[in-house]
């Protein structure tokens, strides 16, 4: 993992950068990805990263793109 997404350069976010993830939907994982899903930005986890980047994930669709 690089360090920016471990020790001190996560202290100053919130929760130390865990969360949810809303790709995966997994609790207390660091969500320090950012990913571009249409007209909004998700901070996903690591491992939804690399599956999106191989095309066996996708973010989740926004209600405006839908409409588009």
């Amino acid at each position: 993992m690089a360090k920016p997404h471990r020790g001190k350069g996560i202290r100053d976010q919130f929760a130390h950068g865990r969360g949810e993830c809303p790709v995966c939907k997994r609790r207390n994982v660091k969500v320090l990805y950012e990913m571009d899903g249409g007209e909004k930005k998700f901070k996903i986890c690591k491992v939804c990263k690399a599956a999106i980047k191989h095309g066996k994930k996708s973010l989740p669709v926004t209600a405006k793109a839908a409409e588009a």
